[in-house]
C-alpha cells in the first residue's frame, strides 16, 4: 500500500485492485499506519473527495480539513 501524503498522525495511501467489482479511483487515511479497512474517501471525475465511510472513525473536522487537501 504506496503512502501518498502524511499530515501529522493520519497517513494517506492507496491500495491497488480492491473489491469485487472494483472500487471507484479512491483513497485511504488511517491514523498511524495503513489498514484495507481504513477510512474511504473516492475521487470524482471533476477532481472532487466524496467520503464514502470513516470506518477509522477520525474526527469530522480533521477529516474536512483531510478531504481538503
Amino acid at each position: 500500500m504506496p503512502q501518498l501524503l502524511r499530515v501529522g498522525s493520519s497517513v494517506l495511501y492507496f491500495w491497488s485492485n480492491e473489491s469485487a467489482p472494483l472500487e471507484p479511483v479512491h483513497v485511504h487515511i488511517a491514523k498511524g499506519t495503513a489498514s484495507k479497512n481504513a477510512t474511504t474517501i473516492w475521487i470524482t471525475g471533476t477532481g472532487k473527495a466524496l467520503l464514502c465511510n470513516n470506518t477509522s472513525r477520525i474526527p469530522n473536522q480533521i477529516l474536512r480539513e483531510l478531504m481538503l487537501i
